[in-house]
């Protein structure tokens, strides 16, 4: 067992214990020191391994990605919402994920809901459906296809699962 097992976790405590304090004096430098040591070793069985990021220049591939389908889903919206609510046909789709970290089912059902027009719902108990509802859903292949090719296959590559 290392004395450190979070060590960017301990000088962080450490640090902020003294600035909420708003003292450099010797009792709460130890008392900094023992949270610093304490709390991460207390807590460190509690944390979950995330994958590593296989390929970063794909993730910030990515995240450019989504920022700019973000912007045109924006204007798809906005233009959906200025005509007629009769053209609107709302519905739900149910997505099949082959993504087995939590961390990437997080962040594929975020982007999901971050891309506006589209919120992700549900994901099922056997974490291999994402439920996903749609302000305007023209083919639900359509949708599970672009679910799966622009945001799926990228968060596999990226961690690698």
């Amino acid at each position: 067992m290392r004395v450190f097992p979070m060590p960017f976790h301990s000088l962080l405590l450490f640090v902020v214990w003294l600035l909420l304090n708003n003292s450099v004096s010797a009792g709460h430098i130890v008392l900094a020191a023992f949270f610093a040591i304490a709390i991460p070793l207390f807590v460190n069985g509690m944390r979950d391994e995330h994958p590593k990021i296989l390929k970063p220049w794909r993730a910030l591939r990515y995240v450019f990605m989504v920022m700019y389908d973000i912007l045109v889903a924006n204007v798809e919206v906005a233009w959906l919402v200025i005509r007629p609510i009769k053209h609107l046909e709302p519905g739900f789709v149910a997505v099949p994920i082959n993504i087995r970290s939590d961390l990437g089912i997080t962040i594929l059902a975020s982007t999901v809901s971050l891309t506006p027009g589209t919120v992700s719902a549900e994901i099922s108990k056997d974490k291999q459906w994402l439920y996903v509802h749609a302000l305007h859903l023209e083919g639900e292949a359509d949708l599970i296809h672009l679910i799966k090719t622009r945001y799926e296959a990228p968060l596999k590559e990226i961690f690698g699962c």
